[in-house]
């Protein structure tokens, strides 16, 4: 017992040195804790396999006309929602590139709520829902990119949502995006305007 105390304090000792060794497996260790330790418990405790999620495009962007631009889509009229309707939903500032979500189970999800659910797509999607009569309809809050509804948000199965979005951390996924902008179309890089 002793001697994995001291093979303890070894290891530790080593991780504390100002080496290229110690920083490869310092970097080495974190990457597995998070993999393979904080990332399954955080989906065991959220209920849903993405507890966070990177915000990659605009489609949920506010301009500085606000919510109200976005309500001059007709969708919102033929889904019966109105502008006063809206006053109790959450994330009335939209989202920016490069937030992130954190994400709980999309149990009891209803309109208004943002979703993220699978969309036939490279990356899942991030939209609020505007309809639910036992599949979801979602509608992307920018006005400027989303005037209509995509196709696949006509109609959403249950089945395909991952989760619910409950609360935003400004800008910090950004040190993630930063790395893979370079391989977007152009119109789609950097932040949103």
């Amino acid at each position: 017992m002793e001697n994995e105390g001291n093979s303890f304090k070894r290891f530790w000792k080593f991780l504390n040195k100002d080496t290229w060794a110690s920083f490869i497996v310092t970097l080495v260790l974190a990457f597995f804790i998070i993999k393979f330790v904080f990332f399954p418990l955080l989906s065991l405790l959220t209920g849903t396999p993405l507890p966070l999620v990177i915000v990659e495009s605009c489609s949920m962007y506010h301009h500085e006309e606000g919510f109200n631009k976005t309500f001059e889509s007709s969708v919102y009229e033929e889904n019966g929602i109105t502008i006063e309707d809206t006053k109790g939903w959450d994330f009335q500032n939209g989202f920016s590139k490069g937030d992130i979500i954190f994400v709980v189970s999309p149990k009891n999800a209803k309109v208004g709520d943002v979703i993220i659910f699978n969309g036939n797509s490279q990356y899942p999607l991030i939209h609020r829902v505007i309809s639910d009569e036992g599949v979801y309809a979602t509608k992307g809050d920018n006005y400027k990119t989303n005037s209509e509804q995509l196709p696949v948000e006509k109609s959403i199965n249950k089945d395909y949502v991952i989760g619910k979005a409950l609360f935003k951390i400004p800008a910090i996924g950004w040190m993630k995006l930063i790395f893979f902008e370079g391989r977007k179309a152009e119109r789609n890089r950097g932040l949103c305007n």
